[in-house]
Parts: C-alpha cells; sequence; structure tokens
C-alpha cells in the first residue's frame, strides 16, 4: 500500500505523518509537491496539518487553489481514500469535498492539548475496527477548528453516518467541558456520504509512538490498514 503525503508553504506536519507511516507501519509513502500534478500512484492520499499558505484568508482558503487539488478531487471523485488531519481537515472542508466549515475556537484562543474522542460510526476504514464504547485520547493543536455546519446539512450528516468522531470525556460522555472548541454537535471528524473522504481535528499521527506516552492514534491507523 503506497501513502501520499502532499505538503503545502506551512505544512508542519508532514514528517510527522512520514515518520508514523514509515517507520513506525512500515508502508510505503512518499511526499507530493503542492505544485504537483501526479498523484505517483498513491491509494491514499494525507493532507496533514499545518499552516498552509500561513492561514491567510482563511485556514486551507488558499491550498485548495493548489496544482494538486485538482488530482486529489479526481482522485476522490474515483473513490479512492483522502484523509485530511488538522489544516488538512479545512482543506478539504474549503475544496468542497467535505461538508461544513471550521471556524475559530469559541474562546478565541490556540488550543494545544490532549483531548478524547467518542467513535461515531464504524462503517468506514478509518473506524472499522474501533471500539465505540471506548474513548480514545489524542492531541489537539489548532486555533481554528470550531466545526460549525447549517442545520440541513447537520441532519444529512447523522442520516448518512458520517459522524466519524465527536469530543468527549475521558468516561465519553459529551459534556461542554470536553468540547475544547464549541463544535457544533461536538463533532471532531466528519467522512463524505460514500466514506472514502475524512476529516478530523485531532492529530492521531501524534499519539503512535510509545516514547510520547500514548498509542491510541495507532488504533485509527490499524484500523485503515486492515481494510486495505
Amino acid at each position: 500500500m503506497k501513502f501520499g503525503i502532499l505538503v503545502f508553504p506551512g505544512s508542519n506536519c508532514d514528517d510527522d505523518m512520514l515518520y508514523v507511516l514509515r517507520d513506525i507501519l512500515n508502508q510505503q509513502v512518499t511526499k507530493i509537491w503542492h505544485k504537483d500534478r501526479d498523484l505517483q500512484g498513491c491509494e491514499v492520499v494525507v493532507v496533514p496539518g499545518g499552516f498552509s499558505y500561513g492561514d491567510y484568508l482563511r485556514s486551507g482558503a488558499i491550498a485548495r487553489f493548489s496544482p494538486v487539488m485538482q488530482a486529489v478531487v479526481e482522485h476522490a471523485q474515483r473513490g479512492r481514500y483522502v484523509w485530511g488531519i488538522c489544516n488538512g481537515f479545512q482543506i478539504l472542508t474549503e475544496a468542497g469535498l467535505l461538508d461544513g466549515a471550521l471556524l475559530k475556537n469559541n474562546h478565541q484562543k490556540y488550543t494545544c492539548k490532549n483531548i478524547y474522542l467518542q467513535v461515531g460510526q464504524t462503517q468506514s476504514a478509518l473506524t472499522k475496527q474501533l471500539d465505540p464504547k471506548r474513548p480514545y485520547r489524542i492531541p489537539i493543536a489548532h486555533g481554528d477548528g470550531r466545526f460549525f455546519a447549517s442545520s440541513d446539512v447537520l441532519k444529512r450528516l447523522e442520516d448518512n453516518d458520517q459522524i466519524l468522531f465527536r469530543y468527549c470525556d475521558a468516561q465519553g460522555l459529551l459534556t461542554d467541558e470536553s468540547n475544547p472548541n464549541g463544535s457544533t454537535d461536538h463533532i471532531a471528524g466528519i467522512c463524505n456520504k460514500q466514506g472514502n473522504i475524512w476529516g478530523m481535528m485531532p492529530h492521531p499521527e501524534r499519539a503512535c509512538d510509545p516514547l510520547l506516552g500514548n498509542t491510541d492514534g495507532r488504533f485509527l491507523f490499524e484500523s485503515l490498514l486492515h481494510q486495505l
């Protein structure tokens, strides 16, 4: 299985993702520069975190016009896998590949800490092997992570089982205190209706190495690899 990691000016989580995929999970992986139009035969495209183009205008709003994104759209339309994390999630919403928008955190501050995720569904390759009764501890690091969508879009996401993750507490409960950015319905990650495009604000690639004291993120990668 070959993974491709997009790199934009301002990306800063591409090496984290490369390390996990190549050195921990022993996968074939390559970086793809934002001006390239060839995905180099990659089956899974990862749009990593960071501050693409300095997050000027809106987070992800400029990156969605990069030449590589046309290839990503075509890749997604063929039913192939695309995974956007943090800034990558923002880029995918700006590109119209995922519903909703990521707005400034409700407290107007950048937040970097471990949070807990409740699994919303287990139909996607990313969540199929996860335990819906178990909260997963994953780091976040964002200033524009508040998921927002209209009531019609939210209903569609619910009806189609497109909500991958919700912010919760260590017991798996959805409380005001466990929602770190004010996201609507505690939403931390979603997929498209077909289930091949995923977006999430938390960083599972930062919770895979035992040296960091947390390997909960590895469960997402292993779920994906199990389906490929």
